[in-house]
């Protein structure tokens, strides 16, 4: 569970914004859990997603081996999955091609379908398409963009994934934007507005000083020492 008054504040907060905030939160620097590679984005002035993860893999480099009556028993189960559960909901999907995906599983029909559905957005290494015919408001943000869905089929869901990097288990609460994304554990969710609001404070001495005409180094080591004393 998460409070409304956490949500909202975290859906206004960007994603790197959030990853100082967890090291704030942890006590030191951290080379995991965030994506570690290049993301492209539906629609970059859409607000920051935030959820709790669906999880589910998909391939298109190959047709299904299923019979076509159980693919199509599979992607209906994960749109029953995708809105299971607490939410918000992010679907996060990883595509088993990586790196070398080459069919979209997200374009016009499935934003339709998962925005109609009420999910708040999605993360994937795959393929997104059908730009500038994709319902607004609904952000995916994924690998890169390519034309066809090829042979792209739902192989698995419910699952612990990878994505660009980042593990990804199910019900994970997942902030992402146009930088990537990051899991925030659940043991950090409600100490996140105080990390964010520290992390901020402890910016502006240096933004201002480094934005004041005259900036020296001896300003900027008074600014690091008027920083420091921000708890």
């Amino acid at each position: 569970m998460i409070a409304p008054e956490t949500l909202a504040l975290l859906r206004r907060t960007d994603t790197p914004t959030i990853c100082n905030a967890l090291e704030h939160v942890m006590g030191g620097r951290t080379a995991e859990g965030f994506t570690k590679a290049p993301v492209v984005c539906a629609d970059v002035t859409l607000p920051p997603i935030v959820g709790f993860a669906r999880t589910a893999c998909i391939r298109a480099s190959s047709p299904a081996q299923q019979p076509a009556a159980e693919v199509r028993a599979l992607r209906m189960a994960y749109y029953e999955y995708a809105v299971s559960g607490e939410g918000p909901t992010v679907v996060v999907i990883e595509d088993t091609d990586w790196p070398h995906c080459i069919g979209g599983f997200w374009g016009e029909m499935q934003v339709a379908q998962h925005k109609g559905l009420g999910v708040a957005g999605t993360l994937t290494n795959g393929v997104l398409r059908d730009l500038g015919m994709l319902d607004p408001g609904y952000q995916v943000i994924a690998g890169s963009v390519g034309p066809s869905h090829a042979f792209v089929h739902i192989t698995a869901i419910d699952i612990p994934i990878s994505v660009f990097g980042m593990q990804v288990k199910p019900n994970d609460l997942i902030h992402a934007d146009r930088h990537g994304g990051v899991v925030i554990p659940a043991a950090h969710i409600e100490k996140m507005p105080a990390a964010i609001d520290i992390v901020l404070r402890k910016e502006q001495p240096i933004l201002r000083a480094a934005r004041t005409p005259g900036f020296t180094p001896e300003k900027l080591r008074a600014a690091w020492l008027e920083a420091d004393e921000i708890k």
